[in-house]
């Protein structure tokens, strides 16, 4: 395992996605080609809080599954860069997927991911999220394929 984490800047060099759909700020655990875990803290002023939902704001499920997608693909991006350079990692199912706690305004993240296997360019993975209290928060298998930027 990696002892540095990845800054929302070095983030940002590997994956294509910016605010307001960028859900990881901090990538740590890394294991090149095996598993990492992407940080998010969801503030207050997160613009889809406003409709999802008014009075009772929390986290839409589907970017719960976006930050683990997320993370996969920063994993991926950094453990093959000179293979990925120009190159983007795009998702291709949702098995699985299910949803144990609601997240809420100001809570923090861990979307923890595992390469389960690949073949050429398309990855397997599962993941599962977790509050600071390790709770868990979701779960999915899903795959991706590395494809070219231009395409």
């Amino acid at each position: 395992m990696e002892n540095r984490a990845l800054s929302l800047l070095e983030i940002k060099s590997l994956i294509p996605h910016r605010e307001p759909f960028l859900y990881i700020e901090e990538l740590v655990n890394i294991k090149k080609l095996e598993t990492a875990t992407g940080i998010k803290k969801f503030n207050k002023n997160e613009n889809f809080f406003k409709g999802h939902f008014p009075g009772q704001p929390i986290v839409p499920g589907v970017i719960l599954i976006e930050m683990l997608a997320q993370t996969a693909a920063a994993l991926i991006a950094y453990s093959l860069r000179e293979e990925t350079f120009n190159k983007i990692v795009y998702l291709m199912n949702i098995e699985k997927a299910k949803f144990r706690k609601p997240v809420f305004p100001n809570d923090k993240i861990f979307a923890n991911v595992k390469a389960i296997r690949t073949k050429g360019r398309v990855w397997r993975f599962e993941g599962m999220s977790n509050d600071r209290e390790k709770s868990v928060i979701c779960e999915s298998v899903w795959s991706a394929m590395i494809m070219d930027r231009n395409k």
